[in-house]
C-alpha cells in the first residue's frame, strides 16, 4: 500500500474510501495526518511502547499486548516485499519464513482502539494488524500499514485521491 505509483486504479479507490471512513470517525483529515506526524516524530517508535498506549493532544490510540522492538525490525523487514508477493509471509522455501509466521501468529490477536480526545469529533475506531486471506496468504491491513509505517505523503494521496 505505501508505494503509491503501483497501485491499480482499484486498489487506489479501495485505500482512499478505507482512509477516509477512519478519518471521519477521528474528526476530519486534518486531525488524522496530525495524528500520523505525531507517531512518526515519536522515537523510539511508539508501537513498542511497554504502556501500550500512545496519547497526543488530539486523542490515543490503544492496544492489547506489548510489541518487543525485535518483532518490530522482523515487520519492517517482511512488509517490504508484500506488495511484490501479495503476500506478507516469503515462500515457505524461504529462511525467515518461519519467524515470519511466527511473528503474525504473535500480533494477529492484537486489537488497536484509536480515539479521539473529543468524543463529539468522531467515535474512533479499531482494527487489527493483519487480514487474513486464506490458511497461506497474510496481508498488512491497510489501516494499520497507513498509521504506523507509510510515508505521510502516500497517506494524504490516498486521501485526497479522486477517480479518473
Amino acid at each position: 500500500m505505501c508505494d503509491y505509483n503501483s497501485l491499480t486504479e482499484e486498489e487506489k479507490l479501495h485505500y482512499h474510501e478505507l482512509l477516509l471512513e477512519a478519518t471521519e470517525k477521528f474528526g476530519g483529515k486534518n486531525f488524522f495526518l496530525h495524528l500520523l506526524e505525531a507517531i512518526r516524530e515519536t522515537k523510539p517508535h511508539p508501537i513498542i511502547a511497554a504502556n501500550r498506549i500512545f496519547t497526543m493532544e488530539l486523542g490515543e490510540i490503544k492496544w492489547n499486548k506489548t510489541i518487543f522492538k525485535d518483532k518490530l525490525q522482523l515487520l519492517q523487514k517482511i512488509r517490504t516485499g508484500e506488495g511484490e508477493r501479495q503476500n506478507l509471509l516469503p515462500p515457505e522455501s524461504d529462511k525467515g519464513y518461519k519467524k515470519s509466521l511466527n511473528l503474525v501468529r504473535t500480533l494477529k490477536p492484537i486489537v488497536f482502539h484509536v480515539k479521539p480526545a473529543d468524543r463529539e469529533s468522531g467515535p474512533g475506531f479499531f482494527f487489527q494488524p493483519f487480514e487474513v486471506v486464506d490458511e497461506k496468504t497474510t496481508r498488512l491491513n491497510p489501516l494499520f500499514d497507513a498509521l504506523f509505517f507509510c510515508a505521510i505523503g502516500t497517506v494524504k494521496k490516498l486521501l485526497n485521491y479522486k477517480v479518473r
